[in-house]
């Protein structure tokens, strides 16, 4: 098999909002500059903001959206989940996000792959602490059961629909979500050996 010539090679460079999608989900048109943008063309993607980090597209998108901009992007080619885990932000409420998006506690961060394209898409969903659930993606892509468990287990980030909803890492009698930032950091206690001596 021969190597692919090294013009055709993704290359890692920062690539402007909106124009790393296939032409499908290209809901307006890409930013020259990389900055947040609303896709403008009217119907069920309008007003998703969008920016280009580190070579890929970044979708910030609302819960009540989430299930229908994903279908979209398995729909356009998007056809493997890669990763699927949430970030406490309680300490950082204040981080840089698009002026559209309101800050949350909690953010569900997904990557998807597209096998034919060579590119990635990532999407990230703000969810308050008060009603931390957001829709499940298992029907859309079955792989992510585990994913979520261990999301729902270590976060406390509910998945609505889940065929599963149990926890996986720890017991499960197990109290709390041990990667919450106000979770207390615990201690074992630990007993050496007697160091041995000489041989």
């Amino acid at each position: 098999m021969r190597p692919e010539p090294e013009s055709t090679l993704p290359q890692s460079r920062h690539v402007p909002a909106g124009s790393h999608l296939p032409r499908e989900c290209a809901w307006g048109r890409p930013a020259d500059d990389g900055r947040s943008h609303e896709r403008g063309r009217a119907g069920r993607f309008a007003r998703v903001p969008t920016v280009g980090a580190g070579g890929q597209e970044v979708i910030h998108v609302t819960r009540e959206r989430y299930l229908e901009v994903t279908g979209a992007l398995r729909d356009a080619g998007f056809e493997m989940c890669a990763d699927l885990c949430a970030v406490d932000y309680l300490r950082h409420p204040d981080r840089p996000l698009p002026e559209a998006v309101t800050p949350e506690r909690f953010e569900i961060v997904v990557n998807l792959l597209s096998l034919e394209r060579r590119q990635r898409v990532r999407l990230r969903v703000q969810v308050p602490a008060s009603d931390p659930v957001v829709p499940t993606l298992f029907n859309l892509y079955p792989g992510t059961e585990n994913m979520e468990r261990e999301t729902f287990d270590l976060f406390g980030v509910c998945f609505e629909g889940h065929p599963d909803h149990t926890r996986i890492l720890m017991p499960d009698d197990w109290e709390g979500h041990p990667l919450r930032k106000d979770y207390s950091v615990g201690r074992v206690p630990v007993q050496f050996k007697q160091a041995p001596g000489p041989r």
